[in-house]
């Protein structure tokens, strides 16, 4: 997967989850600030990564540990890619 594409899949499962439209997530917003998603919408969001991606990369996790550094869509984006570059 691209950089894009992983913009693109963080962007779709973030517009599920709070209910907008993922044209309206530009990847400079914050989670909180921004777009009012609180931390039960962050875990959802780990959640929905982790099964999409899990069925492409074998085993693919975002630890507990790191969620709280992931402010910003970017922050997520850049956070997956390093992931499955790693991977």
């Amino acid at each position: 997967m691209d950089r894009q594409q992983v913009l693109d899949l963080v962007r779709g499962c973030l517009a599920d989850i709070l209910e907008i439209e993922p044209s309206s997530i530009p990847e400079s917003a914050s989670f909180g600030d921004d777009l009012g998603a609180d931390s039960l919408a962050l875990i959802e969001l780990v959640e929905a990564l982790e099964e999409e991606l899990g069925e492409r990369t074998v085993g693919f996790r975002i630890d507990d540990e790191d969620l709280e550094d992931l402010k910003t869509v970017r922050d997520a984006v850049d956070y997956v890619v390093a992931k499955l570059d790693a991977a």
